[in-house]
């Protein structure tokens, strides 16, 4: 027989057990979340007319999800160029799938934000897409004398006794390779220093083919190692940077507007001598083959190894990799760096205006530097790039008349992927002949 305070003890249990049971309910229906996949109806996100992209969704809440998507279209400078948006139910343990199809855009590239708001999320999903980009040009021409000035300082440059120091460093054992470290006399007689590297060789006559290796901005290159055995390494640390700061040390800030108000005393100018002093130092080297020497780089050293194989015939493959400082003019609205630097700068000299730095920048912009290349050109770059954007590295590419390729990487940033450097490889290798 159940008393009455059985009675009340058998009640609380059950009401405990109807809570705990409530609970259970109640964390099930929040369990699951929803997940988003968005992909452009082309591998590099080029497109020859109409942008496609499909976005799924993936719902693995016990109740149905409702909402909007919606996608907004803007230039490489957030302009606003399309925006449209749909009415999407999910069910419960569901997906779907929309397709959205951006006709009647003007070559160029844009960025595109598609954005989900349903019941329990919200997300931003960011790609960027091109349309007909073999169509884009600069609307900026180069000076008339761009070509008399860097003429102009190559005799400079010639005038300088490079009195190259080697000093062969103890074998690292790496990658049986001997290391060198070099100094020499650059532009200004300012003291320059970089690193060969060679395989070792029992062939007195072996030469070797020559890979070099330019700085990103206020990047520092030791030693490069490959294994490789037809190939040296020579690595340069251009004025101001790594090991070459004895007369140029500067806060990374102040690096690229230094002397920014004198084009004939622009830290670039005297970078881009050192490279060529670089090229000198290679063909100084018997055991060096002068005829295949292939300049490579990434954002500046990227600029500087079109800039390099522009000038200097000698150079007979250009590799550059995300190279900033394409279409300079362009880039004013588009880009935060460098000209976050550029405008504190120009605060600093009551006689500097933008324009008067742009009339300077026009002799270091990459662009202008392309329509010289003459040797095989390789150019890498990212879609989302927020420092070289593709339209400004699209107007460097479409400006080169020599054998050229480029590589897309739809989802990267200031950065490539393994492939662009197995293509360099490849290409290097037919080139110069290195069966």
């Amino acid at each position: 027989m159940i008393n009455a305070f059985t009675k009340n003890i058998v009640l609380v249990c059950c009401l405990f057990a109807l809570s705990g049971l409530q609970q259970v309910f109640a964390q099930d229906e929040k369990n699951g979340e929803v997940t988003t996949v968005l992909t452009p109806h082309s591998s590099d996100g080029i497109f020859s007319s109409t942008a496609s992209f499909t976005f799924a969704v993936n719902n693995t809440y016990k109740n149905a999800e409702s909402g909007k998507i919606s996608y907004l279209v803007t230039t490489e400078a957030n302009k606003k160029v399309r925006a449209d948006s749909i009415r999407v139910k999910i069910a419960g343990n569901g997906s779907g799938r929309y397709d959205f199809e951006i006709p009647g855009l003007k070559p160029g590239f844009y960025k595109i934000n598609f954005m989900i708001n349903v019941a329990d999320y919200d997300d931003t999903t960011r790609k960027a897409f091109g349309i007909r980009p073999t169509e884009i040009l600069s609307t900026h021409g180069k000076p008339a004398d761009f070509e008399s000035f860097w003429h102009q300082a190559k005799l400079e440059l010639d005038k300088i006794k490079p009195e190259y120091k080697i000093t062969e460093l103890p074998d690292s054992a790496k990658d049986n390779r001997r290391v060198f470290k070099v100094e020499m006399k650059s532009l200004d007689g300012l003291v320059i220093r970089g690193f060969l590297t060679e395989p070792v060789t029992k062939n007195k006559n072996k030469k070797f083919a020559v890979l070099l290796g330019l700085p990103g901005y206020q990047v520092t290159l030791g030693p490069m190692f490959g294994t490789d055995p037809d190939i040296a390494i020579f690595t340069i640390n251009i004025r101001g940077s790594g090991y070459s700061r004895d007369v140029i040390n500067v806060r990374r800030e102040s690096y690229i507007v230094l002397n920014l108000e004198d084009k004939n005393r622009y830290i670039l100018r005297g970078a881009v001598m050192d490279c060529v002093r670089a090229v000198d130092f290679i063909c100084s080297r018997p055991e060096l083959r002068h005829d295949n020497i292939i300049a490579a780089g990434g954002s500046l050293g990227g600029f500087l190894s079109v800039a390099t194989s522009s000038i200097d015939k000698r150079i007979s493959f250009c590799s550059a990799a995300n190279p900033i400082l394409s279409d300079i003019r362009n880039l004013v609205n588009e880009v935060d760096w460098p000209f976050i630097d550029i405008r504190q700068y120009i605060k600093t000299r009551p006689d500097l205006t933008m324009e008067k730095v742009l009339d300077n920048l026009d002799y270091f912009d990459a662009k202008n530097f392309a329509t010289n290349l003459e040797c095989p050109t390789l150019i890498g770059m990212g879609l989302v790039d927020p420092i070289a954007p593709p339209n400004n590295v699209y107007t460097l590419y479409n400006g080169i008349r020599c054998p050229k390729h480029l590589i897309i990487f739809r989802d990267l940033g200031h950065e490539i992927g393994k492939s662009y450097n197995v293509y360099e490889g490849r290409w290097m290798r037919d080139t110069f002949a290195l069966f």
